[in-house]
């Protein structure tokens, strides 16, 4: 599958055409890129130099109780609060069924109030069963990593400083299992976030802060517990480690339905990605310099993917045929860059010679060569997600869309068991999203509308046994005979003005892969080293290559792409202009 051909559906012939982007395989080999959440939120936070300090540190000799963090912003002010209570190490899990963890953590507006510290012992450990405020804008909770928190304590406390062997087999100390926002548990709702608070006025930033607040906890932490092991021999963590840990993530299937559940906001996200590369390809050309830059950059991606350590079979060996097609594009280049006069040419030479990885690697590389142009785009741009239906629209217009636009839907037969083996649900427990088998486990009157393909397939099928006799011939007239499709014409009508909306995938059969989704949306988040578990969740690795608290003050360079253990420290400055 050639990966840059032009689209019928936009009126720029550089633009991808969506049958190639939105393949939920080739969603699932997205990479973070120069406009990831991540990467946005620490441009932000450099350069508008954020003040980030302790305002109340209450641990005791191995490390419990709590620490508050002052964050003072050019518009604002914020405290994160963070608990750290002792869990049973047979008790530590990633499942959301958990109910204790090693830390349990809360982001709120204003400054602290000493009066609500109670308040906040008494709910924050309990996350969902607790009450927040409505100036809480993120709840979440993080596990140490077994085989790292106490290993970077012996290091410190015997003077040493942790190993990049180490670091490489997991590049955290701790990792989050759930971040919460958008109005759970009594917090403020995204409204109030996106109209009040400013400097978290875009998806899931506050959300990323969090993380990257957890990221400096875990610091702090493990230095105060071998300080007070070793008084006399204990060190500090050199910056270049702090930079080579990250904060880790678990990721699982309760991410999946977003994607499905908010069409136009991915659309938005695709949609300015690829037209970053769009502008791209249209405006430059490959020069000495920009050739020399996606060389080191490919190199770069290769080491990155080597440092990846997973048990999952699968992802080793994408991983690695990913690594050797890299290795053999650095190859190719320099042999053939008298040839290389436009980018498209080498994009499609990528697609016809190399797998789906290596080429959205190569679409993120060239991104980042030209960060001007990224940075051109990179202001948010509000999606209000209404969904309107269009009764006037005649009966035989919508189903041109949907043969159109949904094509790829039709394709699917449903009355084979293998297309619709598989149904989603929200558990009772946790609220949280599940696969059913159908016919096998029970809850199928609960189900999602996650299998677009096959209700815009039902949908088409009974427009089309409506005679020319009828008295339908509008969708409102449809509607009303048939109200079991209201939501899907009305998801059709909108998303019929897009290009990328829709994932052109059978999410109900039975070989289906939901990580793919979560890939997809943890790559504009700005994840890396993703580490599959199984078909249904992963682990992950967040702000690793980033600065650190103490980098604020310095002239900042946005250089952690693809970062590496090894050069974390030396490629920073190294910045494309």
């Amino acid at each position: 599958m050639q990966a840059n051909l032009n689209t019928t559906q936009s009126n720029d012939e550089f633009m991808r055409d969506p049958s190639v982007v939105m393949d939920l395989r080739r969603l699932g080999s997205f990479y973070p890129y120069k406009l990831s959440f991540m990467r946005k939120l620490i441009r932000k936070i450099m350069r508008q130099k954020w003040k980030i300090s302790i305002d109340h540190f209450n641990l005791d000799n191995d490390g419990y109780g709590e620490i508050i963090y002052d964050i003072k912003t050019p518009k604002d002010c914020f405290h994160f609060v963070v608990f750290s209570n002792f869990l049973d190490p047979n008790e530590r899990t990633d499942r959301v069924i958990a109910e204790q963890w090693d830390i349990t953590l809360t982001l709120r507006h204003g400054k602290f109030d000493q009066n609500q510290l109670e308040m906040l012992r008494n709910n924050v450990p309990l996350q969902e069963k607790g009450r927040m405020s409505s100036n809480t804008i993120v709840l979440s909770r993080a596990n140490r990593s077994s085989r790292n928190f106490d290993y970077v304590i012996d290091q410190l406390s015997s003077g040493q400083q942790p190993s990049i062997e180490k670091i490489k087999e997991v590049g955290y100390i701790y990792r989050t299992t759930a971040v919460y926002g958008s109005g759970k548990f009594g917090m403020a709702d995204w409204e109030k976030v996106r109209t009040h608070y400013k400097d978290f006025s875009e998806p899931f930033s506050a959300e990323m802060f969090s993380c990257f607040m957890i990221r400096q906890f875990s610091f702090d932490q493990v230095e105060h517990i071998a300080r007070i092991k070793s008084p006399k021999d204990s060190v500090a963590l050199e910056k270049s480690t702090k930079i080579n840990l990250g904060i880790g993530n678990a990721t699982g299937l309760g991410m999946a339905p977003f994607l499905i559940k908010h069409p136009l906001l991915i659309n938005n996200w695709i949609e300015k990605r690829e037209k970053v590369l769009c502008e791209i390809l249209k405006t430059t050309q490959p020069d000495e310099n920009r050739l020399a830059a996606l060389l080191s950059l490919a190199q770069r991606a290769f080491h990155h993917l080597d440092e990846i350590n997973s048990e999952n079979k699968t992802q080793n060996k994408i991983n690695k045929n990913a690594a050797e097609d890299l290795k053999r594009m650095v190859s190719w280049i320099p042999k053939n860059k008298k040839a290389i006069t436009n980018w498209t040419d080498l994009l499609d030479h990528i697609s016809l010679n190399y797998g789906v990885e290596t080429q959205e690697i190569a679409n993120t590389i060239l991104i980042e060569i030209y960060p001007d142009i990224a940075l051109d785009m990179e202001n948010y741009n509000y999606i209000d997600e209404k969904y309107e239906l269009m009764p006037k629209m005649s009966l035989i217009e919508l189903q041109n869309i949907i043969e159109e636009k949904y094509k790829w839907a039709l394709k699917y037969n449903f009355k084979k068991a293998k297309n619709n083996s598989v149904f989603w649900y929200r558990s009772e427990e946790k609220m949280e999203p599940r696969l059913g088998q159908r016919g096998l486990d029970e809850g199928v009157e609960k189900e999602m509308l996650i299998g677009v393909a096959k209700i815009v397939s039902k949908c088409y099928d009974s427009i089309c046994t409506i005679s020319n006799n009828s008295i339908i011939k509008s969708v409102g007239e449809f509607v009303f005979a048939h109200p079991e499709y209201r939501k899907i014409i009305r998801r059709i009508q909108t998303l019929s003005k897009t290009i990328y909306g829709e994932i052109r995938a059978n999410l109900l059969e039975e070989d289906v892969m939901p990580i793919h989704l979560l890939r997809c949306k943890l790559s504009f988040f700005g994840v890396g080293k993703f580490d599959p578990k199984s078909r249904l969740w992963l682990r992950n690795t967040m702000f690793q290559g980033a600065p650190i608290i103490d980098d604020i003050a310095d002239d900042y360079k946005d250089d952690w792409f693809f970062p590496t253990i090894e050069t974390s420290e030396q490629n920073r400055d190294n910045e494309i202009h």
